[in-house]
């Protein structure tokens, strides 16, 4: 694989600020069920990094101490590591909204059974990636039989109460580009996929998110083989809104990695870019009152895909 850091190291992009921390993202483990091309955390079946109980016990106390109003759970498949239901349960106890981005086909894999009904249990809000409403599409991104298995997730989910109005269940699903190009209109594009995933299938969701490809890990390197990288950047760069730069998710969110070490973002934590304090990197045991606040942001040329168009985020387009 392509190292893609070099590429991406020098860069123009502005620097960024650290506001309040509102959202802990923590990566659970690189283990997951698919490995899909677009992916930049290069997760798969064969991984073997994974969050560890004593890491866990460390979430449950910094939510509980900094009383942290959002727990984003990411991977690999994070429903794949063996304390994702221990985590979940102590952080719903302490009032803390839970989010899980599930890839909707680890639902049907051994001892996930009944992981949709703990998820409605504990009043998760499900982020469920599905690349496209074409079946062929996501299968020619994520493996063939992934579109089927990942709509008759979505049955299942619909089946507990997720995605139907006034149950308070929430399932959003992600979208990215099949390709080196940037997201459509997300409010459009979310007509088209209600649309014709109800016609065409029976299911329903609350809301869609676009997210930009990064040129990183396993896309980047693609990219880079195919001698399309450049151009790529410079579609991400000639599309820069510097509007965006004021709802960056890196602003207001931190992300944990298996080992319970600090980023900026999910996309620093690829690239190994951490949080560093005299010389070495921060723990989640380190983060003090003030030590983040108004921290300078570390800052790379992918950044220029969070403020591409119309943005991206892990919450989906930063503006319409």
């Amino acid at each position: 694989m392509h190292a893609t850091l070099p590429h991406l190291a020098k860069t123009d992009f502005p620097d960024l600020k650290r506001d309040q921390l509102e959202t802990l993202q923590v990566n659970l483990g690189y283990l997951c069920n698919q490995s899909c091309l677009h992916c930049h955390v290069n997760a798969g079946p064969k991984r073997k990094e994974i969050m560890h109980r004593e890491t866990i016990d460390d979430i449950i106390r910094f939510l509980a101490k900094h009383k942290i109003k959002k727990l984003d759970l990411t991977g690999g498949a994070p429903e794949l590591n063996p304390d994702f239901r221990y985590l979940v349960s102590e952080a719903v106890k302490l009032g803390v909204h839970v989010i899980d981005r599930c890839n909707l086909t680890v639902l049907h894999e051994p001892g996930q059974k009944d992981t949709a009904d703990f998820l409605a249990q504990h009043k998760v809000e499900v982020v469920a990636s599905l690349p496209c409403y074409l079946e062929e599409n996501v299968d020619g991104q994520r493996g063939e039989g992934v579109f089927h298995s990942s709509v008759e997730a979505i049955r299942l989910l619909n089946k507990t109460g997720y995605g139907i109005t006034g149950s308070g269940l929430e399932l959003n699903l992600m979208y990215n580009p099949v390709g080196a190009h940037l997201p459509p209109a997300q409010c459009q594009l979310e007509q088209d996929y209600k649309r014709e995933l109800k016609q065409r299938y029976g299911i329903v969701f609350n809301n869609l998110y676009t997210l930009t490809n990064m040129p990183i890990k396993r896309f980047g390197s693609t990219l880079i083989s195919k001698g399309e990288f450049d151009d790529y950047m410079s579609l991400l760069k000639g599309a820069y809104k510097q509007d965006n730069l004021e709802t960056v998710m890196c602003r207001s969110l931190v992300s944990v990695d298996w080992q319970g070490y600090l980023f900026d973002c999910d996309f620093n934590q690829m690239l190994e870019l951490p949080l560093t304090e005299k010389g070495r990197k921060m723990h989640l045991n380190d983060i003090t009152e003030d030590n983040m606040y108004a921290r300078d942001i570390i800052i790379a040329d992918h950044c220029y895909g969070c403020t591409a168009g119309q943005g991206s985020s892990c919450g989906g387009a930063l503006h319409e």
